[in-house]
């Protein structure tokens, strides 16, 4: 009668080796690609270029730059709106990035790792 479980002739345990260092060297790769990513900084402006902002791969706005004629006391709420809008697309950006090099590292594999 044929075995039902287990590994016939132990060749799955080897497969399973494989898999595991495939899986630390895709670990290692995803490591060193996120701490480039952190340190890589993305930009955007809104308005013609009259606001400027900087992220970082750390979601953090590192600096925002404002023309002169966009300054208008009588009109905060527009710079507010400009500044809101060019940091959300210096984020996406940054985002967009980031969800490639992953998908490229990773195959495709998703949330596997």
């Amino acid at each position: 009668m044929a075995r039902r479980g287990g590994f016939p002739g132990g060749a799955m345990p080897g497969n399973m080796n494989n898999l595991m260092k495939q899986a630390q060297r895709m670990q290692k790769q995803m490591e060193e690609k996120t701490k480039e990513l952190e340190e890589k900084v993305w930009e955007a402006t809104a308005g013609g270029g009259a606001v400027t902002v900087k992220v970082s791969g750390k979601k953090e706005v590192l600096s925002v730059k404002l023309s002169e004629e966009v300054v208008d006391p009588d009109d905060i709420e527009m710079l507010e709106d400009l500044i809101v809008a060019a940091t959300n697309e210096a984020l996406r950006k940054m985002e967009e990035e980031n969800a490639a090099v992953m998908s490229q590292l990773t195959g495709g594999l998703g949330g596997l790792f």
